[in-house]
Protein backbone atom coordinates (compact mmCIF):
# COMPACT_ATOMS: atom_id res chain seq x y z
CA UNK A 1 0.00 0.00 0.00
CA UNK A 2 2.80 2.37 0.97
CA UNK A 3 4.98 1.79 -1.62
CA UNK A 4 2.32 2.02 -3.99
CA UNK A 5 1.12 5.59 -3.08
CA UNK A 6 4.56 6.98 -2.55
CA UNK A 7 4.92 5.72 -6.97
CA UNK A 8 2.34 7.51 -7.59
CA UNK A 9 4.12 11.06 -7.42
CA UNK A 10 6.89 9.65 -9.43
CA UNK A 11 4.80 8.34 -12.05
CA UNK A 12 3.44 11.46 -12.96
CA UNK A 13 6.64 13.61 -12.81
CA UNK A 14 7.95 10.61 -14.82
CA UNK A 15 5.35 9.71 -17.45
CA UNK A 16 7.13 7.58 -19.47
CA UNK A 17 4.05 7.20 -21.81
CA UNK A 18 5.64 9.34 -24.63
CA UNK A 19 9.19 8.40 -23.86
CA UNK A 20 10.11 8.12 -27.57
CA UNK A 21 8.87 11.58 -28.23
CA UNK A 22 10.11 13.37 -25.02
CA UNK A 23 13.26 12.08 -25.34
CA UNK A 24 13.70 13.55 -29.45
CA UNK A 25 12.19 16.76 -28.14
CA UNK A 26 13.78 17.19 -25.26
CA UNK A 27 17.14 16.49 -27.15
CA UNK A 28 16.36 19.03 -30.08
CA UNK A 29 15.24 21.94 -27.75
CA UNK A 30 18.67 21.31 -25.46
CA UNK A 31 20.52 21.51 -29.62
CA UNK A 32 18.32 25.15 -29.80
CA UNK A 33 19.39 26.37 -26.34
CA UNK A 34 22.69 26.06 -26.41
CA UNK A 35 23.51 29.20 -28.31
CA UNK A 36 21.01 31.17 -27.08
CA UNK A 37 22.00 30.44 -23.78
CA UNK A 38 25.31 31.49 -24.28
CA UNK A 39 24.28 34.56 -26.03
CA UNK A 40 21.85 35.28 -23.10
CA UNK A 41 24.78 34.61 -20.88
CA UNK A 42 27.13 36.73 -22.71
CA UNK A 43 24.40 39.77 -22.69
CA UNK A 44 23.75 40.04 -19.53
CA UNK A 45 26.65 40.66 -18.06
CA UNK A 46 27.48 37.70 -15.88
CA UNK A 47 29.50 35.28 -19.25
CA UNK A 48 28.25 33.10 -20.77
CA UNK A 49 28.74 29.98 -18.94
CA UNK A 50 26.01 31.95 -16.10
CA UNK A 51 23.41 31.45 -19.47
CA UNK A 52 24.25 27.70 -19.92
CA UNK A 53 23.89 27.23 -15.71
CA UNK A 54 21.07 29.48 -15.94
CA UNK A 55 19.09 27.32 -18.73
CA UNK A 56 20.14 24.47 -16.80
CA UNK A 57 19.03 25.07 -13.45
CA UNK A 58 15.70 26.63 -14.91
CA UNK A 59 15.28 24.15 -17.10
CA UNK A 60 15.58 21.19 -14.59
CA UNK A 61 13.59 22.34 -12.04
CA UNK A 62 10.97 24.31 -13.55
CA UNK A 63 9.56 20.99 -15.75
CA UNK A 64 10.25 19.47 -12.12
CA UNK A 65 8.01 21.34 -10.48
CA UNK A 66 5.65 22.99 -12.77
CA UNK A 67 2.51 23.45 -13.77
CA UNK A 68 3.10 22.80 -17.59
CA UNK A 69 4.49 19.58 -18.75
CA UNK A 70 5.58 20.27 -22.36
CA UNK A 71 7.41 23.96 -21.54
CA UNK A 72 11.01 24.31 -21.70
CA UNK A 73 12.14 26.80 -19.64
CA UNK A 74 15.29 29.27 -19.78
CA UNK A 75 17.01 32.87 -20.05
CA UNK A 76 14.49 34.55 -22.55
CA UNK A 77 14.80 38.09 -23.98
CA UNK A 78 12.98 39.63 -21.39
CA UNK A 79 14.44 38.50 -18.44
CA UNK A 80 18.30 38.77 -19.68
CA UNK A 81 17.08 42.27 -20.38
CA UNK A 82 15.44 42.96 -16.95
CA UNK A 83 18.99 41.28 -15.84
CA UNK A 84 21.48 43.03 -17.74
CA UNK A 85 19.80 46.44 -15.98
CA UNK A 86 20.17 45.42 -12.68
CA UNK A 87 23.65 43.96 -13.28
CA UNK A 88 25.04 47.17 -14.21
CA UNK A 89 23.23 49.11 -11.51
CA UNK A 90 24.56 46.68 -9.03
CA UNK A 91 28.24 47.43 -10.48
CA UNK A 92 28.23 43.60 -11.10
CA UNK A 93 28.59 42.98 -7.29
CA UNK A 94 27.67 38.96 -6.96
CA UNK A 95 26.29 39.16 -3.57
CA UNK A 96 23.58 41.35 -4.59
CA UNK A 97 22.64 40.35 -8.22
CA UNK A 98 21.97 36.99 -7.50
CA UNK A 99 20.57 38.01 -4.53
CA UNK A 100 17.33 40.10 -7.10
CA UNK A 101 17.84 36.42 -8.73
CA UNK A 102 16.90 34.46 -5.33
CA UNK A 103 14.06 36.68 -4.01
CA UNK A 104 12.63 37.21 -7.65
CA UNK A 105 12.19 33.29 -7.75
CA UNK A 106 11.10 33.21 -3.33
CA UNK A 107 8.40 36.29 -4.87
CA UNK A 108 7.30 33.61 -7.93
CA UNK A 109 6.83 30.87 -5.19
CA UNK A 110 4.26 33.36 -3.57
CA UNK A 111 2.27 33.96 -6.33
CA UNK A 112 1.79 30.78 -6.86
CA UNK A 113 0.95 29.71 -3.42
CA UNK A 114 -1.49 32.31 -3.39
CA UNK A 115 -3.08 31.76 -6.23
CA UNK A 116 -1.98 35.04 -8.30
CA UNK A 117 -1.64 32.97 -11.99
CA UNK A 118 -4.84 33.97 -12.82
CA UNK A 119 -4.61 37.92 -12.34
CA UNK A 120 -1.48 37.69 -14.37
CA UNK A 121 -2.87 36.79 -17.10
CA UNK A 122 -5.29 39.52 -17.34
CA UNK A 123 -2.90 41.69 -18.69
CA UNK A 124 -4.57 42.93 -22.43
CA UNK A 125 -2.67 41.96 -25.75
CA UNK A 126 -1.64 45.20 -26.79
CA UNK A 127 -0.12 45.93 -23.11
CA UNK A 128 1.77 42.55 -24.23
CA UNK A 129 2.48 43.21 -27.16
CA UNK A 130 3.79 46.73 -26.75
CA UNK A 131 5.97 45.36 -24.02
CA UNK A 132 7.47 42.46 -26.06
CA UNK A 133 8.16 44.41 -29.20
CA UNK A 134 9.92 46.79 -27.20
CA UNK A 135 12.01 44.20 -25.69
CA UNK A 136 12.55 43.03 -28.88
CA UNK A 137 13.86 46.66 -29.66
CA UNK A 138 16.40 46.20 -26.98
CA UNK A 139 17.60 43.38 -27.68
CA UNK A 140 18.36 44.73 -31.52
CA UNK A 141 20.39 47.87 -29.87
CA UNK A 142 22.22 46.35 -27.43
CA UNK A 143 23.54 44.19 -30.05
CA UNK A 144 24.48 46.37 -33.29
CA UNK A 145 27.55 47.56 -32.16
CA UNK A 146 28.87 44.13 -30.98
CA UNK A 147 28.54 43.07 -34.67
CA UNK A 148 30.62 45.79 -35.91
CA UNK A 149 33.43 44.22 -33.07
CA UNK A 150 32.45 47.54 -30.42
CA UNK A 151 31.53 47.18 -26.84
CA UNK A 152 28.74 50.07 -26.02
CA UNK A 153 30.49 52.14 -22.62
CA UNK A 154 27.50 51.50 -20.58
CA UNK A 155 24.29 49.21 -19.79
CA UNK A 156 21.05 50.58 -21.39
CA UNK A 157 19.08 50.96 -24.37
CA UNK A 158 20.42 54.75 -24.89
CA UNK A 159 24.61 53.92 -24.37
CA UNK A 160 23.87 51.38 -26.59
CA UNK A 161 22.10 53.15 -28.99
CA UNK A 162 24.68 56.26 -29.00
CA UNK A 163 27.74 53.43 -29.50
CA UNK A 164 26.21 52.57 -33.18
CA UNK A 165 27.64 55.57 -34.97
CA UNK A 166 31.47 55.36 -33.90
CA UNK A 167 30.57 51.50 -34.35
CA UNK A 168 29.75 52.07 -37.75
CA UNK A 169 32.64 54.63 -38.58
CA UNK A 170 35.27 52.32 -37.28
CA UNK A 171 34.52 48.73 -37.75
CA UNK A 172 36.56 46.11 -36.95
CA UNK A 173 36.08 43.93 -40.34
CA UNK A 174 37.06 40.34 -39.22
CA UNK A 175 33.89 40.82 -36.65
CA UNK A 176 31.36 42.54 -39.07
CA UNK A 177 32.64 39.93 -41.84
CA UNK A 178 31.72 37.13 -39.27
CA UNK A 179 28.36 39.42 -37.65
CA UNK A 180 26.84 39.56 -41.43
CA UNK A 181 27.97 36.12 -42.11
CA UNK A 182 26.04 34.68 -38.87
CA UNK A 183 23.23 37.01 -39.97
CA UNK A 184 22.86 35.79 -43.39
CA UNK A 185 22.97 31.80 -41.95
CA UNK A 186 20.34 32.51 -39.62
CA UNK A 187 17.62 34.28 -41.70
CA UNK A 188 17.92 32.30 -44.45
CA UNK A 189 18.36 28.81 -42.71
CA UNK A 190 15.43 26.35 -45.08
CA UNK A 191 12.72 25.46 -42.19
CA UNK A 192 12.86 22.19 -43.39
CA UNK A 193 16.38 21.78 -42.44
CA UNK A 194 15.93 23.05 -38.69
CA UNK A 195 13.78 19.87 -38.16
CA UNK A 196 18.05 18.25 -38.26
CA UNK A 197 19.64 21.44 -37.73
CA UNK A 198 18.77 24.83 -35.77
CA UNK A 199 18.96 27.71 -37.83
CA UNK A 200 20.64 29.46 -34.25
CA UNK A 201 23.36 26.24 -33.96
CA UNK A 202 24.15 26.38 -37.37
CA UNK A 203 24.84 30.13 -37.04
CA UNK A 204 26.80 29.06 -34.31
CA UNK A 205 29.01 26.43 -35.61
CA UNK A 206 29.35 28.14 -39.69
CA UNK A 207 30.09 31.88 -37.91
CA UNK A 208 32.83 30.19 -35.07
CA UNK A 209 34.89 27.99 -38.13
CA UNK A 210 34.81 31.35 -39.89
CA UNK A 211 36.73 33.24 -37.57
CA UNK A 212 39.25 30.64 -37.81
CA UNK A 213 39.75 31.90 -41.03
CA UNK A 214 38.62 35.42 -40.66
CA UNK A 215 41.05 36.25 -37.34
CA UNK A 216 41.00 39.41 -35.39
CA UNK A 217 37.64 39.57 -33.89
CA UNK A 218 37.11 39.33 -29.98
CA UNK A 219 36.14 35.65 -28.83
CA UNK A 220 34.51 34.79 -25.37
CA UNK A 221 37.37 33.68 -24.13
CA UNK A 222 38.25 31.06 -20.71
CA UNK A 223 35.03 29.81 -20.04
CA UNK A 224 35.62 27.95 -16.58
CA UNK A 225 34.11 24.02 -15.73
CA UNK A 226 32.94 22.30 -13.66
CA UNK A 227 29.98 23.12 -11.17
CA UNK A 228 29.17 26.75 -10.27
CA UNK A 229 29.96 27.82 -7.06
CA UNK A 230 27.60 28.79 -4.24
CA UNK A 231 26.99 32.23 -4.29
CA UNK A 232 25.82 33.90 -0.80
CA UNK A 233 22.88 36.56 -1.11
CA UNK A 234 24.05 39.96 0.35
CA UNK A 235 21.46 42.78 0.96
CA UNK A 236 23.12 46.26 2.22
CA UNK A 237 20.96 48.97 3.25
CA UNK A 238 22.29 51.61 0.34
CA UNK A 239 21.37 49.12 -2.66
CA UNK A 240 18.50 46.94 -0.47
CA UNK A 241 15.12 48.70 -2.81
CA UNK A 242 17.40 48.94 -5.89
CA UNK A 243 17.13 44.85 -5.01
CA UNK A 244 13.59 44.49 -4.36
CA UNK A 245 12.89 46.67 -7.13
CA UNK A 246 14.50 44.29 -9.39
CA UNK A 247 13.15 41.35 -7.73
CA UNK A 248 9.36 42.45 -8.33
CA UNK A 249 10.30 42.81 -11.96
CA UNK A 250 12.05 40.01 -12.57
CA UNK A 251 9.04 37.82 -10.59
CA UNK A 252 6.32 39.73 -12.58
CA UNK A 253 7.83 40.12 -15.47
CA UNK A 254 9.11 36.15 -15.28
CA UNK A 255 5.58 35.17 -14.61
CA UNK A 256 4.23 36.84 -17.33
CA UNK A 257 6.52 35.13 -19.93
CA UNK A 258 6.38 31.72 -18.47
CA UNK A 259 2.00 31.90 -18.33
CA UNK A 260 2.25 33.21 -21.39
CA UNK A 261 4.14 30.83 -23.42
CA UNK A 262 2.30 28.08 -21.30
CA UNK A 263 -0.77 29.10 -23.34
CA UNK A 264 0.43 28.53 -26.76
CA UNK A 265 1.78 25.09 -25.43
CA UNK A 266 -2.10 24.46 -24.11
CA UNK A 267 -2.61 25.57 -27.94
CA UNK A 268 -0.84 23.19 -29.41
CA UNK A 269 -1.63 19.94 -27.28
CA UNK A 270 -4.38 20.65 -26.41
CA UNK A 271 -3.91 20.05 -22.85
CA UNK A 272 -4.55 22.81 -19.87
CA UNK A 273 -1.33 23.78 -17.66
CA UNK A 274 -1.74 24.51 -14.18
CA UNK A 275 -0.75 28.41 -13.80
CA UNK A 276 -0.39 28.49 -9.85
CA UNK A 277 2.21 25.48 -10.00
CA UNK A 278 4.10 26.45 -12.91
CA UNK A 279 4.66 29.96 -11.34
CA UNK A 280 5.89 27.67 -8.66
CA UNK A 281 8.04 25.33 -10.70
CA UNK A 282 9.77 28.81 -11.94
CA UNK A 283 10.57 30.34 -9.11
CA UNK A 284 11.85 27.20 -7.10
CA UNK A 285 14.17 26.90 -10.63
CA UNK A 286 15.06 30.77 -10.43
CA UNK A 287 15.95 30.55 -6.66
CA UNK A 288 17.92 27.52 -6.85
CA UNK A 289 19.79 29.44 -10.11
CA UNK A 290 20.09 32.33 -7.97
CA UNK A 291 22.24 30.54 -5.45
CA UNK A 292 24.81 28.94 -7.84
CA UNK A 293 25.41 32.50 -9.75
CA UNK A 294 23.31 31.74 -12.69
CA UNK A 295 21.05 34.10 -14.82
CA UNK A 296 17.28 34.04 -14.15
CA UNK A 297 14.60 32.46 -16.77
CA UNK A 298 11.56 31.76 -17.93
CA UNK A 299 9.63 29.30 -20.17
CA UNK A 300 10.95 30.21 -23.76
CA UNK A 301 7.79 30.18 -26.20
CA UNK A 302 10.33 29.22 -29.17
CA UNK A 303 12.22 26.29 -27.00
CA UNK A 304 8.74 24.98 -26.36
CA UNK A 305 7.39 24.90 -29.58
CA UNK A 306 10.41 23.39 -30.81
CA UNK A 307 10.18 20.84 -27.96
CA UNK A 308 6.62 19.99 -28.44
CA UNK A 309 7.16 19.85 -32.42
CA UNK A 310 9.48 17.32 -32.24
CA UNK A 311 6.91 15.05 -29.84
CA UNK A 312 7.72 16.43 -26.44
CA UNK A 313 4.72 16.25 -24.36
CA UNK A 314 5.92 15.59 -20.61
CA UNK A 315 8.23 17.01 -18.21
CA UNK A 316 10.77 14.46 -18.80
CA UNK A 317 11.29 17.00 -22.01
CA UNK A 318 11.82 19.94 -20.32
CA UNK A 319 14.36 17.39 -17.95
CA UNK A 320 16.15 15.79 -20.73
CA UNK A 321 16.99 19.06 -22.08
CA UNK A 322 18.65 20.86 -18.95
CA UNK A 323 20.83 17.11 -18.72
CA UNK A 324 22.14 18.08 -22.34
CA UNK A 325 23.06 21.13 -21.73
CA UNK A 326 24.81 19.71 -18.35
CA UNK A 327 27.10 17.84 -20.60
CA UNK A 328 27.90 20.50 -22.96
CA UNK A 329 28.54 21.88 -19.93
CA UNK A 330 31.11 19.34 -18.58
CA UNK A 331 32.51 18.37 -21.70
CA UNK A 332 32.51 21.39 -24.32
CA UNK A 333 33.29 24.37 -22.52
CA UNK A 334 36.55 24.68 -23.64
CA UNK A 335 35.59 24.70 -27.83
CA UNK A 336 32.81 27.40 -26.55
CA UNK A 337 35.67 30.11 -25.91
CA UNK A 338 36.54 29.98 -29.74
CA UNK A 339 33.46 31.51 -30.30
CA UNK A 340 33.29 35.43 -31.47
CA UNK A 341 30.97 37.80 -30.15
CA UNK A 342 29.92 39.08 -33.30
CA UNK A 343 28.20 35.41 -33.70
CA UNK A 344 26.41 35.74 -30.40
CA UNK A 345 25.31 39.11 -31.62
CA UNK A 346 24.31 37.93 -34.92
CA UNK A 347 22.09 35.32 -33.11
CA UNK A 348 20.14 37.29 -30.85
CA UNK A 349 19.32 40.27 -33.37
CA UNK A 350 17.21 37.49 -34.73
CA UNK A 351 15.77 36.53 -31.18
CA UNK A 352 14.92 40.40 -30.95
CA UNK A 353 13.43 40.36 -34.85
CA UNK A 354 11.34 37.00 -33.52
CA UNK A 355 10.22 38.82 -30.73
CA UNK A 356 8.31 42.03 -32.17
CA UNK A 357 5.39 41.51 -32.82
CA UNK A 358 5.19 42.06 -36.63
CA UNK A 359 1.91 40.20 -36.94
CA UNK A 360 -0.52 42.45 -34.97
CA UNK A 361 1.88 45.43 -36.09
CA UNK A 362 0.79 44.94 -39.88
CA UNK A 363 -3.03 44.46 -38.92
CA UNK A 364 -3.09 46.96 -35.98
CA UNK A 365 -4.27 49.81 -37.73
CA UNK A 366 -7.38 48.06 -38.97
CA UNK A 367 -8.23 47.32 -35.10
CA UNK A 368 -9.64 50.05 -32.50
CA UNK A 369 -7.35 53.05 -32.63
CA UNK A 370 -6.92 53.59 -28.79
CA UNK A 371 -5.63 49.50 -28.70
CA UNK A 372 -2.77 50.80 -31.18
CA UNK A 373 -2.20 53.49 -29.29
CA UNK A 374 -1.57 51.98 -25.88
CA UNK A 375 0.35 49.62 -27.78
CA UNK A 376 2.82 52.04 -28.91
CA UNK A 377 3.15 54.17 -26.09
CA UNK A 378 4.13 50.97 -24.25
CA UNK A 379 6.93 50.12 -26.66
CA UNK A 380 8.43 53.43 -26.26
CA UNK A 381 8.15 53.33 -22.31
CA UNK A 382 10.03 49.92 -22.54
CA UNK A 383 12.80 50.66 -24.60
CA UNK A 384 13.51 54.24 -22.97
CA UNK A 385 11.97 53.80 -19.62
CA UNK A 386 11.63 50.82 -17.73
CA UNK A 387 9.88 47.89 -18.20
CA UNK A 388 7.50 47.80 -15.22
CA UNK A 389 6.61 51.29 -16.02
CA UNK A 390 5.79 50.43 -19.41
CA UNK A 391 2.80 47.53 -17.95
CA UNK A 392 2.17 49.47 -15.23
CA UNK A 393 0.85 52.30 -17.47
CA UNK A 394 -0.56 50.19 -20.24
CA UNK A 395 -2.37 48.08 -17.57
CA UNK A 396 -3.90 50.84 -15.60
CA UNK A 397 -4.91 52.92 -18.74
CA UNK A 398 -6.35 50.02 -20.34
CA UNK A 399 -8.19 49.42 -17.45
CA UNK A 400 -9.39 53.28 -17.16
CA UNK A 401 -10.67 52.57 -21.27
CA UNK A 402 -12.86 49.41 -19.82
CA UNK A 403 -14.63 50.65 -17.39
CA UNK A 404 -15.25 53.99 -18.97
CA UNK A 405 -16.81 51.91 -22.35
CA UNK A 406 -18.86 49.80 -19.77
CA UNK A 407 -19.78 53.10 -17.81
CA UNK A 408 -20.84 54.61 -21.09
CA UNK A 409 -22.83 51.51 -21.95
CA UNK A 410 -24.65 51.21 -18.75
CA UNK A 411 -25.34 55.16 -18.54
CA UNK A 412 -27.00 55.01 -22.33
CA UNK A 413 -29.17 51.81 -20.94
CA UNK A 414 -30.06 53.95 -18.20
CA UNK A 415 -30.68 57.19 -20.02
CA UNK A 416 -33.20 55.59 -22.37
CA UNK A 417 -36.23 56.92 -22.88
CA UNK A 418 -38.08 53.98 -22.96
CA UNK A 419 -37.69 51.24 -20.27
CA UNK A 420 -37.50 47.46 -21.30
CA UNK A 421 -41.02 45.95 -21.37
CA UNK A 422 -41.46 42.34 -20.91
CA UNK A 423 -45.24 41.52 -20.71
CA UNK A 424 -48.87 43.58 -22.13
CA UNK A 425 -49.66 44.24 -18.52
CA UNK A 426 -46.79 45.64 -17.70
CA UNK A 427 -47.25 48.29 -20.76
CA UNK A 428 -50.76 48.73 -19.97
CA UNK A 429 -50.16 49.99 -15.76
CA UNK A 430 -47.57 52.60 -17.47
CA UNK A 431 -49.93 54.07 -20.22
CA UNK A 432 -52.33 54.12 -17.21
CA UNK A 433 -50.12 56.04 -15.38
CA UNK A 434 -50.44 59.29 -17.73
CA UNK A 435 -46.32 59.43 -17.02
CA UNK A 436 -46.57 59.01 -13.31
CA UNK A 437 -44.78 55.86 -12.62
CA UNK A 438 -40.94 55.95 -14.36
CA UNK A 439 -39.05 52.77 -14.35
CA UNK A 440 -35.21 52.13 -14.73
CA UNK A 441 -33.97 49.20 -15.71
CA UNK A 442 -30.59 48.89 -14.67
CA UNK A 443 -29.26 46.59 -17.52
CA UNK A 444 -26.43 45.13 -15.77
CA UNK A 445 -23.30 45.62 -12.80
CA UNK A 446 -23.58 49.09 -11.44
CA UNK A 447 -19.84 50.36 -11.93
CA UNK A 448 -18.18 53.34 -9.95
CA UNK A 449 -17.44 54.06 -13.44
CA UNK A 450 -20.64 55.09 -14.12
CA UNK A 451 -22.43 55.74 -10.83
CA UNK A 452 -20.92 59.41 -10.54
CA UNK A 453 -23.43 60.54 -13.55
CA UNK A 454 -26.26 57.82 -12.89
CA UNK A 455 -28.24 60.47 -10.56
CA UNK A 456 -27.80 62.60 -13.06
CA UNK A 457 -29.25 60.34 -15.85
CA UNK A 458 -32.23 59.24 -13.68
CA UNK A 459 -33.13 62.93 -12.72
CA UNK A 460 -33.30 64.00 -16.69
CA UNK A 461 -35.61 61.14 -17.27
CA UNK A 462 -37.95 62.37 -14.30
CA UNK A 463 -40.58 64.35 -15.53
CA UNK A 464 -42.98 66.77 -13.62
CA UNK A 465 -45.90 65.02 -12.35
CA UNK A 466 -44.10 61.99 -11.42
CA UNK A 467 -45.28 59.97 -8.61
CA UNK A 468 -43.31 56.88 -8.39
CA UNK A 469 -39.55 55.76 -9.40
CA UNK A 470 -39.59 51.73 -10.05
CA UNK A 471 -35.75 50.82 -9.84
CA UNK A 472 -35.45 47.47 -11.73
CA UNK A 473 -32.07 45.43 -9.92
CA UNK A 474 -33.13 42.18 -11.63
CA UNK A 475 -30.04 42.28 -13.74
CA UNK A 476 -27.98 43.63 -11.68
CA UNK A 477 -25.63 40.89 -9.97
CA UNK A 478 -23.31 43.12 -7.45
CA UNK A 479 -22.69 46.62 -6.77
CA UNK A 480 -19.65 48.82 -5.33
CA UNK A 481 -20.01 51.20 -2.91
CA UNK A 482 -19.60 54.00 -5.46
CA UNK A 483 -22.73 52.52 -6.95
CA UNK A 484 -24.61 52.18 -3.40
CA UNK A 485 -24.00 55.70 -2.55
CA UNK A 486 -25.43 56.90 -6.01
CA UNK A 487 -28.28 54.27 -5.20
CA UNK A 488 -28.86 56.16 -2.13
CA UNK A 489 -28.80 59.73 -3.77
CA UNK A 490 -31.60 58.52 -6.23
CA UNK A 491 -33.66 57.29 -3.29
CA UNK A 492 -33.15 60.45 -0.90
CA UNK A 493 -33.64 62.99 -3.75
CA UNK A 494 -37.13 61.16 -4.89
CA UNK A 495 -38.65 61.05 -0.82
CA UNK A 496 -37.34 64.74 -0.75
CA UNK A 497 -39.42 65.51 -3.79
CA UNK A 498 -42.30 63.81 -2.25
CA UNK A 499 -42.25 60.68 -4.40
CA UNK A 500 -41.88 57.24 -3.94
CA UNK A 501 -39.22 54.48 -4.76
CA UNK A 502 -40.02 51.17 -5.46
CA UNK A 503 -37.02 48.51 -5.71
CA UNK A 504 -37.47 45.00 -7.60
CA UNK A 505 -35.81 42.30 -8.33
CA UNK A 506 -33.16 42.89 -5.85
CA UNK A 507 -31.09 39.90 -5.11
CA UNK A 508 -29.15 38.95 -1.51
CA UNK A 509 -26.19 39.98 -1.88
CA UNK A 510 -26.65 43.67 -3.42
CA UNK A 511 -29.26 43.95 -0.67
CA UNK A 512 -26.86 43.32 2.00
CA UNK A 513 -24.19 45.76 0.24
CA UNK A 514 -27.30 48.02 0.46
CA UNK A 515 -28.09 47.50 4.15
CA UNK A 516 -24.28 47.38 5.30
CA UNK A 517 -23.71 50.93 4.06
CA UNK A 518 -26.93 52.13 5.63
CA UNK A 519 -27.43 53.21 1.94
CA UNK A 520 -31.19 52.14 1.72
CA UNK A 521 -32.22 53.88 4.43
CA UNK A 522 -34.66 56.38 1.93
CA UNK A 523 -36.10 53.63 0.61
CA UNK A 524 -39.32 52.42 2.84
CA UNK A 525 -39.39 48.60 3.85
CA UNK A 526 -43.05 48.15 2.78
CA UNK A 527 -41.85 49.24 -0.84
CA UNK A 528 -39.57 46.35 -2.18
CA UNK A 529 -40.86 44.08 -4.44
CA UNK A 530 -39.50 39.96 -5.86
CA UNK A 531 -40.85 41.21 -9.50
CA UNK A 532 -41.73 44.40 -11.71
CA UNK A 533 -45.36 43.35 -11.87
CA UNK A 534 -45.64 43.61 -8.10
CA UNK A 535 -44.23 46.71 -8.34
CA UNK A 536 -45.78 48.10 -10.71
CA UNK A 537 -49.00 47.37 -9.38
CA UNK A 538 -48.00 48.68 -6.10
CA UNK A 539 -47.75 52.33 -8.01
CA UNK A 540 -50.53 52.12 -9.70
CA UNK A 541 -52.70 51.30 -6.24
CA UNK A 542 -50.47 54.71 -4.65
CA UNK A 543 -51.38 56.94 -7.90
CA UNK A 544 -55.43 55.61 -7.81
CA UNK A 545 -55.43 56.81 -4.24
CA UNK A 546 -53.22 59.71 -4.28
CA UNK A 547 -56.36 60.44 -7.06
CA UNK A 548 -59.05 59.42 -5.07
CA UNK A 549 -57.74 61.68 -2.35
CA UNK A 550 -57.84 64.91 -4.96
CA UNK A 551 -61.11 64.19 -6.65
CA UNK A 552 -62.58 63.96 -2.52
CA UNK A 553 -60.75 67.36 -1.81
CA UNK A 554 -61.75 69.24 -5.03
CA UNK A 555 -65.28 68.25 -4.20
CA UNK A 556 -64.79 69.43 -0.77
CA UNK A 557 -63.54 72.69 -2.05
CA UNK A 558 -66.24 73.40 -4.35
CA UNK A 559 -68.67 72.28 -1.62
CA UNK A 560 -67.30 75.13 0.55
CA UNK A 561 -67.37 77.74 -1.66
CA UNK A 562 -70.65 77.66 -2.19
Amino acid sequence: MTSSTSARPLARVLDLSNLKGDIFGGVTAGVVALPLALAFGEASGAGPIAGLWGAIFVGFFAALFGGTGSQISGPTGPMVVVFAGVYASLSGNPGLIFAAVVLAGLLQVAFGVFKLGQYIRLVPYPVISGFMSGIGCIIIALQLSRLFGHEPDAGGTIPALSAIPSAIISPNWAALAIGAATLTVIFTWPKNWSKYVPGALAALVIGTLLSLFIPGAPILGEIPTGFPSFVTPAFSQESFLIVLEAAFILAVLGSLDSLLTSLVADNMTRTRHNSDRELIGQGLGNTIAGLFGAIPGAGATMRTVVNIRSGGLTKLSGMLHSLLLLAVVVSLAPLAAKIPHAVLAGILVKVGYDIVDFSYLKRAHKGPRWDLALMTLVLILTVFVDLITAVAVGVVLAALAFVKKMADDQLKAIGEATPRITTEEERTLLANSKGRITMFDFGGPLSFGAAADVGHHVRERVKKGTSALILDFSRVPFIDVSAARAVETIACDAKGAGKTVYITGMNEKVREILAGLNADHCVPADTRYPTRIEALKAAARKIEAENEDGGQAAAENALAAT
